[in-house]
């Protein structure tokens, strides 16, 4: 049983914590919060071992009535492998501390790259994880990125991919975040940092990206045309590709989802935990072959999409299980896919009887 250690009880942190909880072969070992807020009580009423980052402030925890178990010290000490979910920056700082322990180390996104050595995507990468001490799981944008790369690449080859991220302003909790009433270009210099980003799971890869922020909380969106090297003769092909994808989803017309805010309420309704949806939500009528170049639309839930590539990042820096191996298990767990959404049945009831 895999003990680990979430340190940054947040946004990403506690969907880890959930779902790392929620496989055969982990335990959550204890989260560490800085502030004994809600969300620390959450935590507690959760039964996660509390573990204070500033051992000064143990007595404010007391004081919300938390029991601490100790220091953010004493849970990598406690750990097998960490999950640092810690805001953009911090994890940086933090790793001498886990050098420190010797302690294997799962950082997120808004690290800089050098702060590990594998960036990972499970889908891409999950081999290279297996000797590296410190993983990088890449941002939401990268991940839903690369796991629509990754199966293009590998049936028709890549000759460019050029994306426009309309990106939300903040999560809902992110109280000062913005925009509030404009549309921002960020960066206005091209290609925002994503391209690059995605560059570090695909080296070879010939990417341009745009990023803009909008004022809602709910999901990215990404607006994408790739310039395939040998295409597909019909762009139903691409489509059933793409559904065959574990961690991609088609949405068809006929479900009449129009936007972030209705897959939001199909993932409540489904009973998903916090609304999450993990999977890339791909738009089944946006995607079009023109000669060489495939367009399509695809919605990123930038809380939840990289809540399975922890998983899988932390089975493959322990190494207990292949790439397949922890995916399947992870998707099972989970419950990934929306699969009465599948529109592959009804477009066969569409098609003309084989005479």
């Amino acid at each position: 049983m895999l003990r680990v250690g979430i340190n940054g009880y947040g946004t990403i942190g506690k969907r880890v914590a959930d779902a790392v909880r929620a496989q055969p072969d982990m335990t959550v070992s204890g989260v560490a919060k800085v502030s004994p807020d809600y969300v620390a009580i959450g935590a507690a009423e959760a039964d996660y071992s509390l573990y204070a980052v500033d051992g000064s402030r143990t007595d404010a925890f007391h004081e919300m009535g938390l029991e601490v178990a100790g220091t953010v010290d004493d849970l990598v000490a406690d750990s097998d492998v960490i999950v640092d979910a810690t805001p953009s920056g911090v994890g940086a700082e933090n790793r001498p501390l886990y050098e420190r322990h010797e302690t294997p180390t799962i950082f997120q996104g808004g690290e800089d790259a050098t702060v590990a050595e594998v960036s990972f995507n499970a889908r891409v990468n999950y081999d290279e994880a297996t000797d590296a001490d410190y993983v990088r799981v890449v941002s939401c944008n990268t991940t839903g990125l690369s796991r629509l790369v990754a199966p293009l690449e590998a049936a028709y080859g890549i000759e460019k991919v050029r994306a426009t991220l309309i990106r939300r302003g903040g999560d809902p909790s992110q109280t000062g975040r913005g925009p509030i009433n404009d549309a921002v270009p960020d960066p206005v210099s091209i290609p925002s940092h994503h391209g690059p980003d995605v560059q570090t799971i695909f080296p070879d890869l010939a990417i341009d990206t745009i990023g803009l922020k909008v004022p809602t909380t709910m999901m990215h969106v990404h607006t994408i045309n790739v310039t395939l090297e040998n295409p597909p003769d019909d762009d139903r092909d691409v489509r059933d590709l793409l559904a065959a994808q574990d961690r991609t989803v088609m949405v068809p017309e006929h479900a009449r989802i129009d936007g972030a805010g209705t897959l939001k309420d199909l993932a409540l309704d489904a009973g998903r935990p916090r609304g999450d949806i993990w999977e890339n939500c791909i738009w089944a009528e946006s995607i079009t072959l023109e000669g060489n170049d495939l367009y399509c639309m695809q919605a990123i839930h930038q809380e939840a999409d990289v809540v399975p590539e922890n998983v899988d990042a932390l089975r493959a820096i322990s190494g207990h299980l292949s790439g397949p191996e922890s995916r399947s298990l992870t998707n099972e767990t989970l419950g990934i896919g929306f699969g009465h959404l599948d529109d592959r049945a009804i477009r066969r009831l569409e098609e003309p009887a084989a005479d």
